[in-house]
């Protein structure tokens, strides 16, 4: 039976890796610093994002579920509205058979204004609800899209530290430095 020992190669015997250095390449850097930032970006960016969209999806269903209640009260009093004017019309129709008199035809096309005026109120207001939706959605949208970046900024800015930024500055500087002797 062999040592364990033995079944162990010596440290010596392993050639050398070379030493740790910085690779100024650009074209050969970007990609991996790219593709990290991007992981980063990714991993750390996943939850928060999710936690955004499903607060601002409460938040709109919130103001779908508002603007409908709205619009049933309208509805409520447009129907109101219409019974009363069925009601008027009946009587209208009385009046109109029994010939009444002057006063009461100008009572009927108030009655007629009134309701025209209660189905513009109507139209109206579902028109500002659609507005007050669009108008959320909007800011929603906008809200949302400032949060992910801010967030994305505050997790490059924790990451990136005064040393690494010169380092990349000036390895950035040495290889314009280097083009330029070949171009020239």
């Amino acid at each position: 039976m062999k040592n364990v020992t033995d079944s162990f190669v010596p440290l010596d015997h392993w050639p050398s890796a070379g030493s740790f250095g910085l690779n100024t390449d650009i074209l050969a850097t970007n990609p991996i610093n790219l593709i990290v930032v991007l992981g980063v970006l990714i991993f750390f960016g996943k939850g928060v994002l999710s936690d955004l969209l499903d607060n601002r999806k409460q938040r709109i269903l919130n103001t779908i579920r508002n603007s409908e209640e709205l619009r049933g009260g309208a509805i409520e009093q447009l129907e109101k509205a219409r019974a009363r004017l069925r009601k008027i019309e009946i009587e209208a129709d009385q009046y109109r058979v029994n010939e009444s008199s002057d006063g009461e035809r100008k009572k009927l096309a108030l009655m007629n204004s009134t309701y025209q005026n209660i189905e513009q109120k109507e139209n109206s207001q579902n028109e500002r609800i659609r507005f007050e939706q669009e108008k959320t959605l909007n800011q929603v949208r906008q809200r949302f899209f400032q949060q992910a970046l801010e967030r994305a900024l505050e997790t490059l800015n924790s990451r990136l530290t005064n040393e690494l930024h010169l380092r990349i500055i000036s390895a950035n500087i040495d290889m314009l430095r280097t083009i330029k002797e070949i171009a020239d």
